[in-house]
């Protein structure tokens, strides 16, 4: 590491413990400024030191020292904290682990479908439409798209069967990454049909609750949609970027590298790679399955008579886990089956994929703990109470936007950030527009559900630009990208679609602009900043 990065660090860090030790006590009911600095530690530190494994247990070690008194000897006990309290009580939960295991079935399954030959023949029939860069991008964003029913389910499939035809054609592994990341939340948050949104009408139902002149919860959602500005420009710059080969920052020098030199990881095509046979059926079969079972899952966990009900109500988890788990026995059985290994070797080939996520395993746990730590210090309260009790109302949903924004950033958690923001934006908004017996409430719908839109949208943003974020984790993992640089590479990307979106759509709707105008604006000033700042590598 650079002096002057450990200068900084240290700088950092003698700043923030002496902010606790002049600080009266700190007391998670009252939570004060210190509630934010762990997040704000891991995010700092993983630049700082390019490694998020060490930048995450400091945040975690940091809070737990200023819950256990932010004393001498609450520096080593709060380190025995982090794997002992933290590590093991998010690993208690059923989910958490269902996703791990979701993780490790899909890293064996595509490692059995590299070695038996079906990733090539898959990759050999995509290339023959998808033979150039550009159009493998937008091969990549398209599948992206197809499969938005499920932002896990996405990041995986999508990232692992493009990444060896981007491979192959020099796309920067970073540039993958920001395509699986930028549409698999964006997709699934906007989906009428989705796992996201028995969650985000279940929030709406309850924040409603004691509002009877509205309409249904699951309408307040479909009309917030027409206001999700940043998921929807989200998903319109990764075209613009996929369709001009251009781009700019961090991302620009990882395309000019990626184009000197071809990485040998995973390079299908290589004469040491011992596939004797490619045949696409070898994984488009356990995908098929994959995806069918997982559909099967949902059914089958779901319950209600159509099929928004039955998706709202199956265990999304569960129906991933059996999946994974089907997916994988179909790869090996195929495998052997067909005299492409032999069972001892279709066995230990499944083993190498899981051994390949294990970093990516540690780093999704951390990131549990540090969001954890965070509900413990309540740092989204802390945040939420400096917005204030009077706010002009056409700026409201512009606000609410940022706030989610950052309580996602610092939390790593988008469907955290929606359950702590809906119940109280909500009647917040309710409020507001009521508050002038002059202006009817119906007048001043676009700010209600600009302001729904707006915890969604922001919520999915700060997932993006954080670095302890689950679903940017996975997408780093599915391409096998630097975490880092991942998150280095896309964030100028979310920076700028994240300033256009408030700028010319939140903000103006507030104001009583149409949307589609907003979107159009938008989309246009996205154009027009690509052509201008943009480069082709």
């Amino acid at each position: 590491m650079k002096l002057n990065n450990l200068f900084i660090a240290i700088s950092v860090i003698i700043l923030s413990v002496g902010s606790v030790l002049y600080a009266p006590p700190f007391d998670a009911q009252h939570p004060s400024f210190i509630a934010v600095i762990p997040p704000v530690l891991a995010i700092l530190f993983s630049f700082i030191f390019r490694q998020v494994i060490v930048s995450m247990i400091m945040g975690i070690w940091f809070g737990a020292w200023v819950i256990n008194g932010a004393d001498i000897n609450a520096v080593i006990t709060s380190l025995f904290d982090v794997p002992a309290k933290y590590a093991v009580s998010v690993l208690v939960d059923s989910e958490h682990i269902m996703l791990i295991l979701l993780s490790v079935f899909i890293g064996g399954l595509m490692a059995v479908i590299y070695r038996n030959g079906g990733m090539l023949g898959l990759v050999n029939i995509i290339s023959k439409r998808a033979n150039t860069r550009k159009k493998a991008q937008l091969s990549a964003a398209f599948i992206g798209i197809l499969i938005f029913f499920d932002d896990y389910s996405n990041t995986l499939l999508t990232g692992n069967t493009m990444r060896p035809l981007m491979d192959r054609l020099r796309v920067s592994r970073e540039k993958l990454a920001y395509i699986v990341d930028s549409t698999a939340a964006p997709i699934t948050s906007i989906a009428v049909i989705s796992l996201w949104v028995g969650f985000q009408v279940g929030l709406i139902e309850t924040a409603t609750k004691s509002i009877t002149e509205l309409e249904s919860p699951f309408m307040l959602f479909i009309h917030s949609i027409a206001y999700s500005f940043y998921p929807i420009l989200a998903l319109f710059f990764v075209f613009i970027v996929a369709s001009t080969g251009r781009d700019f920052g961090p991302m620009l020098e990882a395309e000019k590298s990626a184009l000197k030199t071809l990485n040998e990881e995973n390079k299908i095509d290589s004469p040491q790679n011992s596939i004797k046979i490619s045949s696409a059926y070898n994984a488009t079969i356990p995908i098929f399955v994959l995806v069918s079972s997982m559909l099967t899952g949902l059914y089958i966990t779901g319950d209600g008579n159509t099929l928004f009900s039955i998706i709202s109500s199956a265990d999304p988890f569960k129906s991933l886990l059996i999946a994974g788990f089907v997916g994988s026995i179909v790869a090996i059985v195929m495998s052997v089956s067909r005299k492409l290994m032999s069972l001892n070797h279709a066995i230990e080939t499944w083993g190498e994929g899981v051994s390949s996520i294990t970093s990516a395993v540690i780093i999704l746990v951390l990131s549990w703990s540090l969001a954890q730590l965070t509900q413990e210090m309540n740092t989204a309260q802390y945040i939420i109470t400096q917005l204030g009790d009077s706010v002009y109302a056409p700026v409201f949903p512009a606000i609410v936007f940022v706030l989610s924004a950052i309580i996602a950033l610092g939390t790593g958690s988008s469907w955290g950030t929606m359950a702590i923001l809906v119940p109280l934006v909500i009647p917040l908004s309710w409020k507001i527009i009521n508050q002038d017996i002059d202006i009817p409430a119906a007048a001043n719908m676009h700010i209600f559900y600009s302001s729904i839109s707006a915890v969604l949208a922001g919520s999915v943003w700060g997932d993006h630009c954080s670095p302890i974020s689950d679903t940017t984790v996975l997408s780093s993992m599915a391409s096998k990208c630097d975490h880092i640089q991942h998150v280095r590479t896309q964030m100028p990307y979310a920076l700028l679609v994240g300033f256009v979106a408030v700028m010319l759509g939140t903000l103006p709707a507030g104001f009583g602009f149409p949307w589609w105008l907003g979107l159009l604006g938008g989309a246009a000033c996205l154009i027009v900043t690509m052509r201008i700042i943009g480069k082709r590598s």
